[in-house]
């Protein structure tokens, strides 16, 4: 098969953020996917519809962009069938879709981060009872910030077979901006695919 398309992901990045990925995978005897000219669904998976939709139709614009016809699985069927997979299979057979391109959030990791110097407590009596009660108790100095790490699947379906193609796992760090984030993930998700010669490069 011959490949003109692919895919991405959204949720929410800086723009400076660095998309890591962790891992991939891809199916035996894959070679290269033809999209091209073909319905390929953008799912996020998220009760938040206030994320979904713009993730879904920032990462279908990124999917038309690439010879596939993008469409946002939000316009497909309604959002309470959405956990049925019966019914969900019908209403995207029915509206021809030829693969999926699934985004799902699967881990969020908050962590403080601090300056550098650090204030160590201790015993000021003798040097040695210092140096241990020191190293026990080491407090950072300077007001802390938060900083969300985001760990974000990637699958890609095609729906002839109904059987995955590739699947990335990507890490990226202080998520802010759905529309930044497609963008730099659908980049990030091509070029990995390209590397793996799944993807033909663009002219």
């Amino acid at each position: 098969m011959k490949l003109t398309s692919l895919i991405a992901i959204g949720a929410a990045i800086a723009a400076l953020a660095q998309n890591e990925f962790v891992s991939t995978w891809k199916a035996d005897g894959v070679t290269e996917i033809d999209f091209a000219g073909r319905k390929v669904a953008a799912v996020l998976v998220s009760d938040d519809t206030s994320l979904r939709v713009p993730t879904e139709e920032a990462l279908a614009r990124e999917i038309t962009a690439r010879g596939p016809v993008g469409v946002p699985s939000y316009r497909i069927m309604p959002k309470e069938l959405f956990k049925d997979k019966d019914a969900a299979k019908q209403w995207f057979e029915r509206a021809s879709i030829a693969g999926l391109v699934v985004l799902r959030p699967v881990n969020v990791e908050t962590d403080k981060v601090y300056s550098s110097a650090v204030w160590a407590s201790g015993y000021y009596n003798y040097a040695w009872d210092y140096w241990g009660t020191s190293w026990a108790t080491v407090i950072p100095l300077g007001k802390g910030r938060d900083q969300h790490t985001l760990t974000v699947e990637t699958v890609l379906f095609d729906l002839s077979k109904g059987t995955p193609i590739w699947g990335g796992v990507t890490r990226t760090t202080d998520p802010k901006n759905v529309q930044t984030y497609v963008k730099s993930l659908a980049i990030d998700v091509v070029k990995k695919l390209e590397k793996e010669g799944l993807v033909k490069k663009r002219p």
